[in-house]
């Protein structure tokens, strides 16, 4: 069964950018925004941008390493930009970038990125197969080579795992 995507989509027809003020109640006593209020929104907007590419409902399958290199802060604007990097038969790999603004300066910081996994499923939560994605730029075709890399690497961390070699705990 396939999706209702196009044949072949371009990487720029699924990005999304969106954007949110952080207050009070998306902090600690520090004034520090908590990293899950981050993460969910990471997971929205790559949400969005697979679902864009699929044209029908995406699940988040997995969220790869993220490292938190610089606090937001309560009073600072969140930016997410997230586009689809890589398509295998049922999934997707979605890269989002998170930036902060300073409203008053200006000033945009990188605060972290990360790789999440989706799997675009029919309205029975089956997978199903989505259309391949054309890269266009040499940025969009360098992202694809990483992103496919990186998927090699996952399907040998599951076939792993599935083994009872899991190096991440103890047996």
């Amino acid at each position: 069964m396939t999706s209702k995507g196009n044949i072949s989509g371009t990487v720029r027809e699924t990005q999304h950018e969106t954007t949110q003020l952080m207050m009070p109640q998306h902090a600690n006593l520090l004034g520090n925004v908590f990293g899950g209020v981050i993460l969910a929104m990471m997971d929205t907007a790559a949400a969005i941008s697979a679902i864009r590419h699929a044209r029908t409902p995406c699940v988040t399958a997995s969220v790869d390493r993220v490292d938190f290199r610089e606090p937001v802060q309560i009073g600072d604007l969140v930016i997410m930009k997230a586009c689809v990097n890589y398509v295998g038969k049922t999934s997707m790999e979605v890269g989002v970038r998170v930036e902060t603004e300073h409203l008053q300066t200006g000033k945009r910081t990188h605060t972290n990125s990360c790789y999440l996994t989706f799997v675009a499923v029919d309205a029975g939560g089956k997978p199903v197969q989505v259309p391949p994605i054309k890269p266009e730029s040499a940025d969009e075709k360098r992202r694809y080579a990483a992103a496919k890399q990186r998927r090699e690497r996952r399907l040998q961390e599951r076939q792993a795992e599935a083994a009872g070699l899991d190096a991440r705990v103890p047996a």
